[in-house]
């Protein structure tokens, strides 16, 4: 008797199973221009392919498929974003705070107010009461839920969903960082749910001594000279204390999860590494101050802190203000630790959203401030020249990250009006993220799904999008394949295994341990083995 797998979706297989394989090519690469994978599909992945067409008649059903589908990375994971309000609300209860009724956020609790008093049963006529009120009065629970988040949020009037999901942020930011190893917890554990891998977790730890060298130190245009001056007031301090930070988190989560031990959760196998962003809406020298701070750190840990990023509304006053300057200060700082890797948020705007002339280059001045990776990259056809300017994303192999849901929520922007498809047709190198899925109330294996529904995804174009991601995580290491973003070959160390074997030869078993990109590429090849073998 065989075990039944739970990721078989109900359906004639058979019946679609000889219509695919009268194509070699998806049909979805071949509309869209995209290059094949391989000119060849093996058995395994028709026999996937085939699954995947009979699930995609049912939604529940096509979930059911993509949960188990090895998806590799989650590349745009904003940590804070990640985690979903009921957790904060528990933080919240155990951090002593308050709640302001009338705007459903967590507040310090006043003078007035104990955060251990009695649960009011005239909570709504209370401006101020303990953040445990929440736990026994459930409309105010779910007064929380929904204002953490965008749980049944409906737009109205002016109030639109980038104001909601935005707003959401001040909302729970009371809640101590102190917790954060448990937040990672929960984001790994969720990832390992749906058979991911690998984690870079967008993050913003404390930059008060940044801050403070940033209100002592004048303002100047030369920001080598401004980089001595931020120096020489003790800015190092901070990005030392961010270090110890960081491994003090992985410590506590890895004790949590009793990794290394007999009873490890799943969770131990999803590998984190943080990037830390930079918080872009702040006054200039603030930022600067952050960046530096943020490049330092990641360049005294590279194996923990492996890249830096620049966050929060593109569309905000100060980030259009100030967009070229916070380019240049990337660009000086990344001559100054070119070791240190780059991804930046740009292209998060849309038509009608900020004055046209906004759009006409953010994402090619993130290119030209070195940026490895685009998150989200959404206004790219409404940029100066943008066919240029995807093949020479192309070219240069700078992955755009893509966040579907996120979009949609905030900008608005989906199906035909996105450009998820004209990166693919150009050959951009793209991988699925979720961006903020605790506040977006979904999961990685939702984007997959939304990509499949929308966009008529194949199952070739599936492994294409995780081997992507993969490629282009900031891990040490040669990669595994041979050229960079072409998968039909790996680096000669490896040419004459069988992929993702259990057991590599000499030759390659050295080369991975060499390798912590190419180990993690070895194995999503070995997961995938996996998955198809169980359909």
């Amino acid at each position: 008797m065989t075990k039944e797998n739970p990721w078989r979706p109900c359906g004639a297989i058979l019946v679609v199973y000889f219509l695919v394989k009268l194509a070699a090519v998806p049909c979805s690469a071949q509309s869209a221009g995209a290059k094949p994978i391989s000119a060849k599909i093996t058995p395994a992945e028709e026999k996937a392919e085939a699954n995947l067409a009979a699930a995609r008649t049912n939604p529940l059903q096509l979930r059911n498929f993509l949960l188990g589908l090895p998806k590799g990375t989650d590349l745009h994971y904003h940590l804070t974003g990640g985690v979903y309000a009921e957790s904060f609300i528990r933080n919240g209860v155990a951090d002593g705070l308050c709640v302001n009724v009338k705007d459903s956020a967590f507040v310090k609790c006043p003078a007035d107010v104990s955060a251990a008093g009695d649960c009011p049963a005239n909570w709504k006529s209370e401006a101020i009461v303990p953040a445990k009120t929440a736990l026994c009065q459930q409309t105010l629970y779910d007064q929380l839920v929904n204002a953490f988040s965008m749980r049944g949020f409906v737009p109205y009037g002016s109030y639109t969903g980038h104001d909601h999901f935005f707003e959401a942020f001040a909302k729970f930011g009371a809640v101590s960082l102190s917790h954060e190893a448990e937040w990672v917890d929960e984001v790994a554990a969720r990832a390992a749910a749906q058979n991911e891998q690998y984690m870079e977790l967008i993050e913003t730890p404390d930059f008060s001594k940044a801050a403070q060298v940033a209100s002592e130190v004048p303002w100047v245009d030369d920001l080598a000279k401004l980089r001595d001056a931020y120096l020489a007031h003790g800015i190092l301090e901070n990005a030392k204390a961010n270090v110890e930070t960081f491994r003090e988190s992985e410590r506590k989560r890895r004790e949590t999860e009793h990794c290394g031990q007999p009873d490890a959760l799943a969770a131990c196998k999803v590998d984190t590494r943080f990037l830390w962003q930079v918080l872009r809406g702040k006054p200039k020298e603030l930022v600067f101050a952050q960046a530096l701070v943020a490049f330092e750190s990641a360049q005294m840990d590279p194996e923990r802190i492996v890249g830096i990023d620049f966050v929060q509304p593109e569309d905000g006053y100060i980030t259009r203000r100030d967009f070229n300057l916070h380019m240049k200060m990337v660009k000086y700082l990344h001559q100054v630790y070119p070791a240190v890797h780059i991804s930046l948020h740009a292209g998060e705007i849309t038509y009608g959203e900020v004055p046209s002339e906004d759009l006409c280059c953010h994402i090619r001045k993130a290119v030209e401030a070195g940026t490895e990776r685009i998150g989200h990259g959404v206004d790219v056809m409404y940029e100066e020249h943008p066919h240029p300017l995807m093949r020479e994303l192309a070219a240069k192999h700078i992955m755009v990250e893509i966040n579907l849901t996120s979009n949609d929520v905030i900008l608005g922007v989906s199906g035909k009006n996105h450009p998820f498809p004209l990166y693919r047709q150009f050959g951009v190198p793209v991988s699925l993220s979720s961006d903020d899925e605790g506040v977006s109330r979904i999961d990685l294996t939702n984007e997959y799904v939304r990509a499949v529904s929308t966009y008529g995804l194949h199952y070739v174009d599936l492994k294409k999008l995780a081997r992507t991601g993969m490629e282009h995580a900031f891990l040490p290491g040669q990669s595994l394949w041979a050229e960079r973003d072409e998968f039909s070959r790996t680096v000669n160390a490896c040419a004459k295994d069988s992929l993702g074997a259990e057991k590599p030869s000499t030759a390659c078993g050295e080369f991975l341990g060499q390798s912590e990109k190419a180990a993690q590429q070895w194995e999503l090849e070995r997961r995938f083995n996996q998955f198809e073998a169980g359909l």
